[in-house]
């Protein structure tokens, strides 16, 4: 139940980020107790944490879990130091080490540097801050789908304070290659101790990157994992000051995404890293999400392109103008970065321009502009629950805010969100204004919100001055502030946009509204589940939810994309799409299996995508981490097999194992194609898909003639239509005769609405 707390201009309900007052908590947060250490320092001052080795001590949350007695038994045959663990409410031993109650037991018995926490989703919050409060330096946790509001939480007492160094969470973790130390769930086999330093949002990208860096020979001395989350608790400024001081590293490479401004700024930091360093250390990157939809989260919680955040293609041009090599593909860092650290000419500021263009992204793939994003501030974004505007609208009116049933007759329209702040990692309030439909973000200006709400009148004033409202709309604008923040925090939303009218009196109402909710809060947390039932399926793609039953994440991408595309993670999954793209080819979705790469959920993958008529062959890009590469093989050829699969299939795996698996397809006599190679697999399904493409144009042709007729006078592009639509049925029943086939139902109808013709 939401409970409205009427908000006027000397009893507010809301303050700026820096506020320090705790007067109100957030709904559902407990207390806690805080170190009485004195704040003489700040977070970023935890920086050096984040350098472990052979000296880390290593605890384990959640100890006597699965997925942490697996973790730490590889830990330790590693090298790790792990000292013991902690389960709430046991003691004793497991895996012959210390067994402890509470991390408070574990920091004063077992004195360690780091944490590993490995609990479910809707428990690693409080397993953070525990940590938190008992002061534990490093604090890493992998867990993905984190309701964002418990993360807002934990970020408010992380950057209160300055011990404790978070990273993640949604992250696989960091390894010290050099110092056989690993705090994550990364693939052993792959890492070799080195000289490059690693920093990646993605996990399976990193691992690509690790697999290139020691097939060249150069290795790894510390590869850490950010995470695709929107509030990382380390970005790439953090992991970059690391890299510039330690002895092992003597190269850097930056995995990125779209989403956020943590790019950027890195960007800014080589800059003046490559100003005051004589010689400074060659940095190379890449950025997923290039060919990404505008509006749509790419699997990871945080890949998506924000209000006034740079596309990918922008992101690549800062840090090329920083002086960054850029590349399109993982597999490309080993022999870039090798040529990099054999020429003395890296330490020079010069144009990337000037180094191998193998070595960096094809340029046609940059053409996209760097355009700040477009459109209302809080567009739909999916992954999160998006709910009806007339559901939106019921909630408002529940609180006593009015609904405005005609349009807008200012010249102006003017817009109030509440939002999430990934630069100030807090909630915010967005005003901003359009005249004549251009975008409001030309218009916008923000205000970081604190999660504790205390009277702050100027504030409100500015708001009221932005959004152009007199006294006698005060009273209404704290109305509507008051219930949209009641909204935000009572339902735990990621986005409220309204659009607000006002009446002859001058009061304020609410014209538009799109609502958004966190999706990890409901699944994950079991809270909320309330607005599961107000979502409406009809609007979304039937495909798309029903690979989100199967915990897919499937994308349809729009145009005339032919390959269908299976990744096992978010990032491989966007710069599979980037990359195919790169050489000419066009995909037809993007698929993250979700890190899963086992039979059934590659033949759910199979499924989906074939249910896209467009799709001609499909590219399955896969590491093999975790899962070894010839499970995945087996897995694949039972999922082409049960399905009877009829496109060709092109494989590319790559990790543990990978040649026994890749064997496995090439011998299994399907219509199955194994590579190692990124570039040559993702040429051979370009090749195949033009292949069918010129097969099926023959058949167009042969089909042509007997549609003459059709819809006489029927133009040329509607008849091939028209064909094309037979040619599909044909495809699914191939006895059906040329005479049949001019009788499909609805050929007419749907071939007039592809070129955009109404029947009279």
């Amino acid at each position: 139940m939401i409970t409205r707390k009427r908000m006027s201009m000397r009893s507010n309900v809301f303050s700026t980020a820096s506020s320090t007052s705790n007067n109100i908590p957030l709904r559902n947060a407990q207390k806690h107790l805080f170190s009485t250490s004195r704040p003489s320092l700040a977070y970023t001052d935890t920086v050096s944490n984040l350098k472990i080795g052979q000296h880390t001590r290593v605890i384990f949350q959640g100890y006597t879990g699965r997925q942490a007695t697996q973790n730490a038994k590889q830990s330790i045959e590693y090298g790790t130091k792990v000292v013991g663990g902690v389960t709430p409410g046991k003691t004793g031993e497991h895996l012959e080490l210390p067994l402890l109650p509470s991390v408070r037991a574990a920091k004063d018995q077992l004195r360690p540097d780091a944490t590993a926490i490995y609990v479910a989703a809707q428990q690693a919050a409080a397993a953070i801050e525990e940590a938190i409060e008992a002061e534990i330096p490093l604090i890493v946790a992998v867990a993905e789908h984190i309701p964002l509001h418990d993360m807002l939480r934990v970020q408010s007492m992380l950057r209160s304070q300055s011990k404790s160094r978070l990273v993640g969470a949604n992250s696989p973790g960091m390894i010290s290659a050099v110092g056989k130390c690993r705090l994550g769930f990364h693939p052993l086999p792959t890492f070799t101790p080195g000289s490059i330093g690693i920093v990646a949002k993605s996990g399976t990208l990193s691992y690509e990157t690790v697999a290139s860096t020691t097939r060249a020979g150069l290795g790894q001395s510390l590869v850490i994992g950010m995470g695709g989350d929107p509030l990382p608790g380390t970005d790439f400024v953090d992991a970059l000051k690391v890299f510039e001081h330690d002895v092992d590293t003597k190269g850097i490479i930056l995995v990125g995404e779209i989403g956020g401004k943590a790019e950027e700024d890195a960007a800014e930091w080589i800059k003046e890293y490559r100003k005051r360093t004589e010689r400074p250390k060659p940095i190379m990157a890449l950025i997923a999400g290039v060919q990404a939809p505008s509006g749509r989260v790419m699997g990871h919680a945080g890949a998506f392109v924000g209000a006034g955040e740079m596309t990918a293609a922008g992101k690549v041009r800062v840090l090329e103008d920083a002086g960054v090599v850029t590349t399109n593909h993982p597999s490309k860092f080993g022999e870039g970065m090798k040529r990099l650290l054999g020429s003395e000419a890296h330490w020079i500021p010069s144009s990337p321009s000037s180094l191998d263009k193998t070595q960096q992204r094809n340029m046609h793939t940059l053409r996209r502009p760097a355009i700040q994003s477009t459109g209302n501030p809080a567009f739909v974004r999916r992954r999160n629950i998006h709910i009806p505007e007339s559901r939106s609208f019921e909630m408002l009116e529940d609180l006593g805010v009015p609904i405005s049933k005609s349009e807008d007759p200012e010249s102006r329209d003017y817009f109030l969100t509440l939002a999430v702040d990934r630069i100030n990692y807090t909630p915010c309030i967005v005003t901003s204004f359009s005249i004549g439909g251009e975008s409001p973000q030309l218009h916008a200006k923000s205000y970081p919100m604190a999660l504790d709400k205390v009277e702050d009148e100027s504030t409100l004033s500015l708001i009221a001055s932005d959004l152009k409202c007199k006294e006698e709309s005060f009273d209404s604008l704290s109305l509507l502030l008051s219930s949209l923040i009641d909204i935000f925090f009572g339902k735990e939303a990621t986005s409220l946009s309204t659009r607000i009218s006002r009446n002859q009196q001058g009061e304020l109402a609410v014209a538009r509204a799109e609502f958004s909710f966190d999706d990890a809060a409901i699944r994950s947390g079991k809270r909320n589940v309330d607005l599961q039932g107000m979502r409406d399926t009809s609007n979304e793609v039937p495909e798309e939810v029903e690979a989100e039953k199967d915990g897919i994440v499937y994308i349809k991408l729009k145009g005339d994309g032919v390959i269908g595309t299976l990744a096992n993670g978010a990032g491989l999954a966007m710069n599979t799409v980037d990359a195919i793209a790169d050489l000419g080819g066009k995909c037809a979705n993007f698929l993250d299996t979700g890190g899963k790469a086992t039979s059934e959920t590659v033949k759910s993958s199979f499924r989906i995508i074939l249910k896209d008529s467009r799709v001609k062959t499909i590219f399955v890009n896969i590491f093999g981490g975790l899962t070894l590469c010839d499970m995945i093989a087996d897995g694949i050829m039972l999922a082409y097999k049960d399905l009877g699969i009829k496109v060709p299939v092109v494989v590319r795996l790559r990790g543990t194992n990978e040649e026994i698996g890749q064997k496995m397809i090439t011998e299994s006599g399907l219509s199955l194609h194994a590579f190692d190679d990124f570039d040559e697999a993702a040429k051979k399904v370009i090749q195949l898909a033009r292949q069918d493409l010129i097969s099926s144009q023959r058949a167009l042709t042969q089909l042509l003639p007997p549609f003459q007729g059709l819809v006489p006078p029927t133009p040329l592009p509607l008849r091939r239509a028209a064909a094309q639509i037979a040619l599909e049925h044909r495809s699914q029943t191939p006895e059906l005769d040329l005479g049949t086939l001019q009788g499909v139902p609805g050929v007419q109808a749907r071939a007039k609405k592809i070129h955009g013709q109404r029947e009279e």
